[in-house]
């Protein structure tokens, strides 16, 4: 059960504070497929619609051997989250410039998809270029050393 799905552009463009691990109500055909390792989260992000908090633009490509019934590969997932953490990010939420994003999808050891998602606020070109700089000396040190 070694799925594990990353969003490495999120790291690089936001500043990522808290982070949530979220349920995600999915369909068989959806769970199936990211067993296999076809999903991508890497344009997603995450919204209040009412007190209910959904993941948009999640890719989950269609099962293989589903037969005629499938899935739409880029529909509106419902999180399933506490309801105190719930209330906590909607206080977050109300700041200006902050979002949520999507970090990591994983299948956990009960064999549910689990979705870690982080409040993000977004980075300035000057922040990705520091981050660019940071990386590559860290690179040039593990040659050295």
């Amino acid at each position: 059960m070694g799925v594990e799905i990353k969003n490495r552009k999120a790291a690089f463009s936001y500043f990522l504070t808290d982070q949530y691990t979220a349920g995600i109500q999915l369909l068989g055909t959806e769970i199936k497929s990211i067993r296999a390792g076809k999903a991508s989260i890497v344009e997603g992000y995450c919204r209040f619609e009412g007190d209910e908090f959904f993941i948009f633009n999640m890719n989950v490509e269609a099962y293989g051997h589903s037969g005629y019934v499938t899935h739409e590969p880029r529909r509106v997932r419902k999180l399933l989250l506490k309801r105190t953490e719930l209330t906590k990010l909607q206080r977050k939420l109300r700041d200006v410039g902050v979002t949520v994003v999507p970090t990591r999808l994983f299948i956990a050891d009960s064999g549910y998809a689990k979705l870690e998602i982080a409040i993000a606020k977004g980075k300035k070109l000057v922040d990705k270029r520091n981050t660019i700089k940071d990386r590559d000396q860290a690179r040039d040190l593990d040659r050295r050393g």
